[in-house]
């Protein structure tokens, strides 16, 4: 096998923290009390945690052993197809930790964070002016709460009309979480269908677009990595029947500076800074999904908002009509500065670039791949293309086994087995950030792939062979997790 990037290195091996706990160890060290000590009441005590004992030294190094195992955008490229995951530029981080930011309580009194708050209401108008909407909240913690802001808002402009409605209309080329965001406002989806180009056809959303419709959550691009192109199309027809047009934001990557959401008929979008703003994704620690609407929708959007009177920046829940609180605070500040950083750093112009970068870097990758992977839309791409394992199953080899083999070749797998309009989909979004010799470099290593499953198809089956672990059994893992040493 040709030497591509893989895992080659040294790679120490770890017990488990239960492994290494010793009785009477002890990483930290208690102030003597200054009160009385009194026992808690019988009911409030029960067995103690099965937790080792640890030194401090045993807990970093374990955990710095460990981390050595981990694979990250800042180690190698993640062609995650739908997800976005770039470089994260370090001075965000900074920025993110400035002590006037990373120190901010979010109980301070408006006359004391003034400057958070400015901040809040600046990211604001960006994100506006990006999105080509009118107002935008910061409060989604994450891209599916921006998805359910979403839905609420449709639920309570439909209600404020006095015409609350049942269903929402899906595409069979929208992100996951779409469908699960409707249900929990109480909506029922309507599948639709793309087209045989991959995208939306105007005469199948009439055909279940009715009064008890309250709108359409559309993917643009969509999850085939496709410019919806007749979605305004789209929009006139739901509009016409009172409906409304939901925005997945997922995408921006591929379309900042290039589309103007307004113009093209969406009433409501979320963003993921996580994604399009180059925030870190957090592994389901904090996040944002900002969301952001039209001006006849503002007053439902989130309380509380950032409000300005007379130079005072303040928060106020003055909106009879909003949706309520997301959260108990405010969105996450961190994450937040970490995209205005990210935004202010790039301007207007390098945000542009930086789309046009990552639809010329997909198109690439699709060139040189099809014929050695099924293309499933043989057509200009935006962000991500989409091929999947209908060549390789001659010889016994499935995505999952190709995804596998390429962890052998140093990079982290792209996203698999969605969207599920494509049987064996795989899903490639290199982004921006990635140069062209790490594009070849993952373009000669998915040749040599193809190549093997052709020759040696057992290699496929075996893979990984060269990472800290082979593989494993997700479906036991995830339905009998180990949750304890």
């Amino acid at each position: 096998m040709t030497e591509f990037l893989g895992t080659t290195g040294l790679v120490l091996d770890e017990p488990l923290l239960w492994e290494r706990g010793r009785k009477g160890r002890s990483g930290f060290s208690l102030p003597r009390p200054d009160v009385e000590r009194r026992e808690p009441p019988a009911e409030l005590v029960g067995e103690a945690p099965d937790v080792p004992d640890l030194s401090e030294v045993d807990v970093v190094r374990h955990y710095v052993r460990l981390s050595t195992w981990n694979f990250s955008v800042d180690t190698g490229m993640y062609p995650l197809g739908s997800c976005t995951m770039k470089y994260n530029p370090k001075t965000n981080e900074r920025q993110a930790a400035h002590p006037g930011i990373a120190g901010a309580h979010p109980l301070l009194p408006a006359e004391l964070c003034q400057g958070a708050l400015q901040l809040y209401a600046a990211l604001e108008c960006i994100l506006a002016e990006i999105t080509g909407l009118d107002a935008v909240s910061l409060q989604p913690g994450a891209g599916a709460h921006g998805e359910l802001a979403g839905m609420l808002v449709f639920h309570a402009h439909h209600r404020h009309q006095g015409r609350p409605r049942s269903k929402i209309i899906v595409p069979d080329t929208a992100h996951g979480t779409n469908p699960a965001s409707a249900a929990l406002c109480g909506y029922a989806s309507v599948p639709v269908k793309s087209s045989e180009r991959g995208v939306l056809a105007p005469e199948m959303v009439a055909a279940v677009m009715d009064e008890d419709t309250a709108g359409i959550m559309v993917t643009n691009p969509n999850t085939l990595g496709l410019f919806e192109e007749n979605i305004k199309a789209v929009a006139d027809i739901v509009h016409a029947k009172g409906g409304l047009v939901y925005g997945d934001g997922a995408n921006m990557n591929a379309v900042l500076g290039k589309v103007d959401m307004g113009r093209i008929g969406i009433d409501v979008l979320h963003l993921n800074l996580h994604k399009t703003f180059s925030t870190p994704h957090g592994g389901g620690g904090p996040g944002a999904g900002p969301v952001c609407v039209r001006k006849h929708l503002e007053p439902f959007l989130p309380v509380p908002r950032v409000v300005v009177e007379n130079g005072v920046f303040r928060w106020s829940e003055g909106f009879p009509l909003s949706i309520g609180k997301l959260q108990a605070f405010w969105g996450n500040m961190g994450i937040l500065i970490r995209a205005y950083s990210y935004i202010l750093s790039l301007g207007a112009k390098n945000l542009e670039r930086a789309s046009e970068l990552a639809v010329l870097n997909a198109n690439y990758i699709k060139e040189r791949l099809k014929g050695t992977y099924q293309l499933e839309h043989d057509r200009i791409c935006m962000h991500e293309c989409v091929f999947s394992d209908k060549l390789q199953q001659a010889h016994k080899v499935s995505t999952l086994d190709i995804a596998k083999r390429l962890m052998d070749y140093g990079f982290h797998p792209p996203t698999i087995y969605f969207p599920l309009v494509v049987p064996g989909a795989i899903m490639i979004e290199p982004t921006e950030t990635e140069s062209k010799e790490n594009l070849d470099l993952f373009v000669a290593s998915m040749q040599a792939i193809a190549a093997e499953a052709r020759d040696n198809p057992e290699a496929l089956h075996q893979a990984p062979t060269r990472c800290k672990r082979r593989r494993l059994d997700e479906t036991a893992a995830a339905r009998k997790p180990c949750l304890s040493g």
